[in-house]
């Protein structure tokens, strides 16, 4: 390692020249995507990459790279979407930043689901040590997905009896009746997202029986009325749409040996003008209380594709013009 007069400059030697190929990627595109987002300079010659820049930037390009080797190494893959996320990891713009191999993991029997964002790391920090955890922020942020990830890896420890998955079913303006088909064929396309993440988590064999046998249960939020969940990991979806006594009956249903999920995005309010989120009174009612955690998700916890990211950026930049505009109109003038 060697100091220079702009900051400092390090040199990593990998010596598995079968793997070394999949970390540059091809043409070295790896190597310049972490280039561009972490504002460093690398070169690779031979089995060694260099690395040179302002000297937190460079422990964050190399504590990355390192990261990115030991998946190669574990047999795990390395392409663009792990790129992006080491790198939001790594992020040296904001603190706390977390070491690449202390993230936390949930363990399913089709893998290890890891987190790709810190918000993501914290939130699975949060469903480990809570009994009731409440994940909101922009959509594409992995809330709704590592929820089931984190349920599905319980089921089958053993930890829970069974899986129950409920979202509101009017939404957007739209009512159930104006629907075609019966009352399932009505409801499913309001669940679809949380069948999906089963099925990315199971066999699809595995989740047609276990919903079959009732140790999976994906219903809408007015079916939960009157019952006590107990010994069940619950996830409540999309719950900005929720209403305030809507969201206080689901929270109740809580019995022994429950964990409750409540995920949802309070820039996508579809209620009638007039109607508080039950999200938004949830999180000021409860907030702080013993045993509840609450993950804040960001615009830099987007995992879908990158232009998601820049779309959620711009909304809450034209949101937040909007509201310094009504303090600006709201505040009192000077007596002349």
């Amino acid at each position: 390692m060697a100091a220079t007069s702009g900051g400092k400059a390090t040199t990593l030697q990998f010596n598995d020249n079968t793997l070394l190929p999949l970390l540059l990627g091809d043409h070295d595109r790896h190597l310049v995507r972490i280039e561009q987002a972490l504002g460093v300079r690398l070169s690779c010659r031979g089995n060694r990459v260099a690395i040179a820049g302002e000297a937190s930037r460079v422990d964050a390009a190399q504590e990355l790279l390192q990261g990115l080797w030991r998946r190669l190494e574990r047999g795990e893959s390395v392409g663009r979407q792990e790129i992006e996320a080491a790198i939001r990891m790594v992020d040296v713009d904001n603190d706390p930043r977390l070491p690449l191999s202390d993230l936390p993991a949930i363990r399913t029997r089709r893998g290890a689901v890891v987190p790709r964002s810190p918000g993501q790391a914290s939130y699975m920090e949060a469903l480990v040590n809570h009994e009731m955890v409440f994940g909101v922020g922009p959509a594409g942020t992995g809330k709704t997905y590592l929820a089931v990830a984190q349920a599905v890896a319980m089921l089958q420890a053993g930890k829970v009896d069974r899986i129950v998955l409920s979202r509101p079913a009017v939404e957007a303006g739209e009512r159930l009746g104006f629907l075609p088909g019966d009352m399932k064929e009505k409801i499913d396309p309001y669940l679809r997202p949380l069948y999906d993440a089963l099925h990315d988590m199971l066999p699809t064999d595995q989740v047609i029986r276990r919903i079959t046998n009732g140790e999976i249960e994906v219903a809408p939020l007015a079916f939960m009325r009157g019952r006590t969940l107990a010994h069940c990991y619950a996830i409540l979806d999309e719950a900005q749409n929720t209403t305030a006594m809507q969201m206080k009956m689901f929270l109740t249903r809580m019995g022994e040996g429950t964990r409750m999920v409540v995920t949802g995005d309070l820039s996508q309010v579809d209620l009638p003008p007039g109607v508080r989120s039950g999200l938004w009174d949830a999180l000021d009612t409860l907030e702080g209380i013993q045993g509840i955690g609450v993950a804040r998700f960001e615009q830099r916890d987007v995992v879908r594709h990158p232009l998601v990211a820049r779309i959620v950026g711009a909304y809450d930049q034209r949101d937040a013009a909007k509201r310094e505009a009504r303090r600006e109109r709201e505040r009192p003038q000077p007596s002349e």
